[in-house]
């Protein structure tokens, strides 16, 4: 598709695409060209779209199966509001349950992580921005794991780590999961090196998810998922992405931290909303 422009944003993933309309149905090569995108370079871009629920929604099936939403206990719910306006045209300050809830997205994670397939890829549509804040830093777990010695990386390689939701959002509020939505997202094993299937490039799998490592002393377990993520979110290696209404944005879950980076919501407006496409394998079963 030889109409579709390319504009790098960061050194080490992240690229801006213009040229085509995700509001209207793909093409395959449309398709295929998204995808070998997503793999090179993980974070993809789409400005001033003009997108609503269904058209994402449908933009989401072209990509894979629509992933529902942890969230939503008894009902098939594919869509995460993002922000402090809600689909009646309410608003919620600072000190409302859900915006403190919502806190919990400022610490580094993947989507999903925790659960037994993790999430592949997150959409998400910016329809209200706040004119200060609001920002998303994202970085390389690909480019992080590159930067290793060799030793290094044989050492991490067969290691299985556990992502426990209960375990990142107890870090928000003690009571921010009620008894049922924990019962129903049990803790889970992961690789901490997961491999594209469709590249063969290795990346780190961390995030705020990770309890502990399988096997390891709770302690060092925890200074080195701490020292592999303090390597990985040193300011060179962060895009931060500023949203603007209109931008749709791909991320890959599967080798990608994002964190929020916080907005007034007494003062500012913010409404994105987010879909995922479900992985295909539990990362255990990926080719070490």
């Amino acid at each position: 598709m030889s109409q579709l422009r390319y504009e790098t944003l960061h050194p080490e993933f992240g690229v801006s695409i213009r040229g085509i309309d995700l509001g209207k149905p793909l093409v395959p090569d449309a398709v295929r060209e998204i995808d070998a995108a997503i793999d090179r370079y993980s974070f993809v871009h789409f400005p001033d779209q003009s997108m609503d629920d269904g058209r994402q929604l449908a933009l989401t099936r072209q990509l894979g199966r629509p992933e529902p939403s942890h969230t939503s206990l008894g009902k098939v719910e594919y869509f995460g509001t993002i922000g402090n306006v809600q689909q009646d045209g309410t608003v919620l300050g600072n000190t409302h349950k859900k915006t403190i809830f919502l806190t919990g997205n400022n610490m580094w994670h993947s989507d999903a992580s925790f659960k037994p397939v993790p999430a592949y890829l997150s959409i998400m549509c910016a329809y209200e921005t706040p004119a200060e804040g609001g920002t998303t830093m994202f970085v390389s777990l690909r480019a992080a794991y590159d930067r290793l010695p060799p030793e290094r990386k044989a050492e991490l390689d067969p290691l299985v780590t556990i992502h426990d939701y209960v375990f990142s959002r107890s870090k928000v509020a003690p009571d921010a999961v009620s008894p049922e939505l924990a019962a129903s997202l049990p803790p889970v094993r992961q690789r901490l090196v997961r491999t594209n299937p469709a590249t063969g490039a290795r990346n780190l799998f961390l995030g705020s998810h990770v309890r502990e490592i399988e096997g390891m002393d709770r302690a060092a377990g925890r200074a080195l998922i701490d020292a592999l993520t303090e390597e990985a979110i040193q300011p060179e290696h962060i895009y931060n992405h500023a949203w603007r209404p209109g931008d749709v944005v791909f991320w890959d879950n599967r080798c990608l931290l994002h964190a929020g980076s916080g907005y007034d919501a007494d003062r500012y407006r913010r409404y994105m909303r987010q879909t995922r496409v479900s992985g295909t394998c539990p990362s255990l079963e990926e080719a070490a």
